[in-house]
């Protein structure tokens, strides 16, 4: 193999090149950090050492000292607010953005950064305002969303709907069930005003962008019964097992009370009592306990509880078994059952509560829109201890 001297006679040059590069990005490195405050360098270990309150301090001295640290600016502004100091966070922002030699970049960084600051405080006609500016910018996502999260405070629906359309463009995630769900909450606020029919096109619209929308179809059902539209309210209802038959447990006391109200109070409690053996349910089986203890007396009542407690048995449904044991025990054992009631009540108090798929936010009641983290349609309908059970 032939050797090209050249090469040998270049490599030094080379070298002696790459090593004055070296030195002059070293001198320029030692330049700008001897440049930089020192308080600059205590601010950065604070905050490296989990001590954001020096830190801050440490930060504000660099600031008075060289105001153009436009980037430390932001980073305290961001600092402020998430300790909570929101009003120290808007005072930094406003000052940024009246700045007049801000680049058009960072103007639009300083609205953003205050817009949260607004929200944070609560002033959402303020965080509003600003966000709507910024809606077409680079922050375009966050923005929208932002602004959803104002609208759903605000129980604005009507822009919420807007929103979450422009969102779904942007992000191309569907939001079509929290749609559904805006339009049920327009719903829900007529039947609260006794305008049933007002109800309507609202769920209409619910079900023709979220067809599998349980809640369309539950208050549906309210609104043919207040209307005395009996069997169209049971039939609104029926509906919900071919969407997501979990749910049926929540309609099971309306059911029941619909059926009652026509004098068919038997036929209703066959009808649940066929969704309890497809669907089994604590809900489902207090409303088939309650109906058989009102028609047909303890004894039956007893035996529901007993075949649901040997076919799916959970602490819950012993609960209900000792209940119904209460019902027809002679003297001398209820006083032993009442204790054995009271222990096992207490212990499966925390197992009969929801919670939400999203945030694992517990809660004794169910809700549409998760109080946690505000995510819609997050809870199930069934308590904690059932979530075993087969669907």
């Amino acid at each position: 193999m032939e050797i090209e001297y050249w090469w040998l006679l270049a490599l030094p040059f080379f070298f002696g090149l790459g090593w004055v590069a070296a030195r002059i990005d070293i001198r320029h490195l030692l330049t700008e950090s001897r440049a930089l405050p020192t308080s600059y360098f205590k601010g950065l270990n604070f905050l490296l050492n989990e001590q954001p309150d020096k830190a801050i301090e440490a930060f504000i001295e660099v600031v008075k000292v060289d105001p153009q640290t436009i980037e430390l600016h932001f980073a305290l502004g961001s600092l402020f607010r998430r300790r909570g100091e929101v009003e120290r966070a808007i005072r930094m922002h406003q000052n940024l953005v009246a700045r007049p030699d801000l680049a058009k970049e960072q103007k639009t960084q300083a609205l953003y950064e205050l817009a949260q600051d607004y929200l944070k405080a609560g002033l959402l006609d303020r965080a509003e305002e600003l966000f709507l500016k910024l809606e077409h910018s680079p922050h375009a996502e966050a923005v929208l969303k932002f602004l959803l999260e104002i609208y759903e405070q605000e129980k604005d629906w009507q822009k919420a709907i807007v929103i979450a359309g422009n969102l779904e463009k942007v992000t191309g995630h569907s939001r079509q069930k929290d749609i559904a769900n805006f339009y049920c909450e327009m719903a829900s606020s007529e039947l609260m005003h006794t305008r049933a029919e007002a109800a309507r096109p609202h769920l209409a619209h619910a079900l023709s962008h979220h067809r599998l929308c349980v809640r369309a179809n539950l208050l549906l059902g309210d609104v043919e019964q207040s209307q005395g539209k009996l069997d169209a309210a049971v039939g609104a209802w029926k509906r919900i097992e071919s969407q997501n038959p979990i749910y049926l447990s929540l309609v099971a006391e309306r059911l029941y009370r619909v059926f009652k109200q026509q004098d068919k109070a038997a036929e209703g409690i066959t009808l649940l009592r066929g969704y309890l053996a497809k669907y089994p349910s604590l809900d489902l089986l207090n409303t088939v306990f309650d109906g058989l203890l009102e028609g047909e007396g303890a004894e039956a009542a007893y035996a529901l509880v007993r075949d649901e407690v040997r076919r799916t048995p959970t602490l819950l449904g012993l609960d209900k078994l000792l209940e119904a044991q209460l019902l027809d025990a002679p003297a001398e054992r209820r006083q032993d059952l009442e204790i054995t009631k009271m222990l096992v009540h207490q212990h499966t108090r925390g197992l009969a509560m929801y919670k939400c798929d999203h945030c694992g936010f517990r809660a004794r009641q169910f809700y549409w829109h998760c109080p946690a983290c505000a995510s819609w349609e997050t809870y199930s309908p069934r308590r904690t201890e059932e979530k075993g059970l087969p669907a």
